[in-house]
């Protein structure tokens, strides 16, 4: 069993950034590749980005590649997304999830609002 809790959110103007957190709980947390989606009001969930177990890998979606990162530190059973350059099409509520084989994401947090002002 995992738990997922984010932070971070808030408001920021265009242009500005923000550094979201996943606190993990639980002794696998290692052996889970985590990913970033976010929500848009009226909007499906979207994924954001992605990095692997070890976190030798990441991936991310075509709309926030060179502005976002998303690290880890299996250490700290945390991730993060960084998130520079913000933009108002960034404004959503950001959840981190986990999944063990890839097939389908096991564990979800309850998200975090950010807000991009223009």
């Amino acid at each position: 069993q995992v738990q997922l809790v984010e932070s971070g959110g808030g408001l920021v103007q265009a242009g500005g950034s923000l550094r979201l957190s996943c606190a993990a709980s639980g002794r696998m947390f290692s052996s889970y590749s985590m990913a970033w989606f976010r929500q848009a009001p009226g909007k499906e969930r979207e994924f954001v980005a992605g990095v692997s177990s070890s976190g030798g890998i990441t991936n991310y979606v075509d709309s926030v590649k060179g502005r976002f990162t998303i690290s880890r530190d299996n250490a700290k059973n945390a991730a993060y997304l960084q998130m520079n350059s913000l933009k108002p099409e960034d404004t959503a509520v950001y959840y981190c999830a986990a999944t063990y084989n890839g097939a389908y994401y096991n564990y979800w947090g309850q998200g975090t609002q950010v807000t991009v002002s223009s």
